[in-house]
This record gives structure tokens, C-alpha cells and sequence, in this order.
């Protein structure tokens, strides 16, 4: 079954290219399926949307008491939350999804991704698509825009570089976070509620500055489930603030290569939970 999953890799550039033109009309007839049903469509943006003001008014509620939370005013906060948001966020709507391959293993039905010609990977993130979830993205977009507007930052071309790309690297973290995830499956099956600390839990702790937690905590969400780097560290670059102890604010533009070594672990575990794997007979 590995080997399944190496020849789709290995395949020539013109298989490659007819593997991604099908995953594109894939998602293209999935994307018209929920359209079709427009009220139902809209209800779930509207959905969304309420989620990322809840969780946004949460915070205003806290500041609503405290003049700081971690060392960070309120704009400084909001910048952290919504670097977090955005980039859980993108992550949940590309493949937030992979989530659903213990209802595969269970059913048999991983068998047939295996039989086909392409990565086993691919297909599963290509096997559901949820626009809706975009309303979270532009609400947090939002709050990114007023809370950097409301902030006196001294825009160095380094500053500059970290408010753009952090969000595509925060994404590519988070990926790779439900990635890592999904491949424990193969282990566990009926694990999800452990595998959503290093997700969900991973997105709650870096929506507010590390320095709220204990060291052990911070660690782990830095080093193991690099969450931090999604959001907190690269905005102590922006602020131009020195970091906890243990986490100096310079973390903060290692994100690039953080989001290269999260994908390269969860690429590992995946292939080796590939291989784990041997069947719904077994």
C-alpha cells in the first residue's frame, strides 16, 4: 500500500497534471453541490461569521477588566488574535477535513484511495471543501486591519515582511498540525479528542500572548505543536517587544522555517502511518 502512495509521487509530469486537473473538477462539482443550496449556504456563513465574534467579543470582555493581558494592550492583543484566527482558519477550510479518515478506516472505505493512482494524502484533502468557513477569515481579517491601524509601529522592511507572510506560513503550521494529526489516526482510530489538543487547542492558546501560560505549556506549544509561531512570536517582531522567558522574541522570524519543519514531520508520520496500515480485513 506504501508503494500506492510512492508511484502516485513518483509518477510522470503529464500524470501528475491530468491527477490535479481531476481533483480540480473534484472540488469545482463539490463547490456548485453547496451552492445549489443557497439558503442553507448563507445560514452557514452567517454561522461562522457569529463564531469569530464570539470569540473576539471573549476578548474584548477580558480587556473590559484589564488594561493589558501578557505585557500587550488591547490592539496589540487583537493583532496576535487574529494572526491566529486567519491562519487556523485558511488551514480548516484546505484541510481541516482530514480529520474524518478514522470514519475511512473504519468503514473499509481507505482501501479504495489506496487502489487508485494518486497520493493517498491528495485525494483526502480534495474529498470535501468548505467555503463557508471563509467568514471566519474575513471576520479576523477585520480585526487585523482595525487593531494595526490603532497601533504607532515603526514599519522597518522587516516588520513589513512579517505582517504579510505571517499568515501564509501561520497556515502552513496549522496544515501541518492536522496532517500530523489525521496520520496518528492510524494508531489510535478512535483518538480525535487527543489529537484536538495539538489543533483546536493549538489555535485557542495562540489566539492570546504566550506569556499568559506556564513554561511547560509554552514550550510544548512552541517546540512540539509550534502554535506560537503562528501568531505571537511574529508579532513581538512587529511590536518591536522582547519576549518570556524562554521564548525571545527573534522565535519570531524562524516562522518560515518552523512551518518547513512541521510539514516535513507530518509528512514523515503520514507515510509511516501509510505503512502502518494494512487493510480493513486486518
Amino acid at each position: 500500500m506504501a508503494e500506492t502512495d510512492s508511484g502516485a509521487r513518483a509518477a510522470p509530469p503529464a500524470q501528475r497534471l491530468a491527477a490535479h486537473r481531476v481533483w480540480v473538477t473534484l472540488l469545482t462539482s463539490r463547490l456548485r453541490a453547496q451552492m445549489t443550496y443557497r439558503t442553507s449556504f448563507a445560514v452557514d456563513l452567517l454561522g461562522n461569521l457569529g463564531i469569530a465574534l464570539l470569540e473576539f467579543t471573549e476578548l474584548w470582555v477580558i480587556f473590559a477588566n484589564v488594561k493589558a493581558l501578557g505585557g500587550l494592550s488591547f490592539a496589540q492583543t487583537a493583532v496576535v488574535f487574529a494572526f491566529a484566527n486567519i491562519a487556523f482558519s485558511l488551514a480548516d477550510l484546505v484541510v481541516g477535513h482530514v480529520d474524518t479518515l478514522p470514519r475511512y478506516i473504519r468503514a473499509g472505505t481507505l482501501d479504495a484511495f489506496l487502489l487508485r493512482p494518486a497520493s493517498v494524502l491528495g485525494q483526502l484533502i480534495t474529498s470535501d471543501v468548505s467555503p463557508k468557513r471563509i467568514t471566519r477569515t474575513l471576520g479576523a481579517v477585520a480585526v487585523l486591519v482595525v487593531a494595526v491601524a490603532h497601533l504607532d509601529i515603526e514599519w522597518t522592511p522587516v516588520r513589513v515582511w512579517a505582517l504579510i507572510t505571517v499568515p501564509v506560513f501561520g497556515t502552513a503550521i496549522f496544515a501541518a498540525l492536522f496532517v500530523t494529526a489525521a496520520a496518528l489516526q492510524f494508531w489510535l482510530v478512535d483518538g480525535a479528542e487527543v489529537t484536538n489538543a495539538f489543533t483546536y487547542g493549538g489555535a485557542y492558546v495562540a489566539s492570546y500572548p504566550a506569556s499568559l501560560y506556564q513554561r511547560v505549556v509554552r514550550t510544548f506549544f512552541t517546540f512540539v505543536a509550534p502554535a506560537t509561531f503562528t501568531a505571537y512570536l511574529p508579532a513581538l517582531v512587529i511590536f518591536g517587544l522582547p519576549g518570556p522567558v524562554g521564548l525571545p522574541a527573534w522565535l519570531g522570524l524562524l516562522t518560515p522555517v518552523m512551518a518547513a519543519v512541521a510539514w516535513a514531520g507530518a509528512v514523515g508520520l503520514w507515510r509511516l502511518g501509510i505503512r502502518h496500515y494494512t487493510g480493513a480485513g486486518s
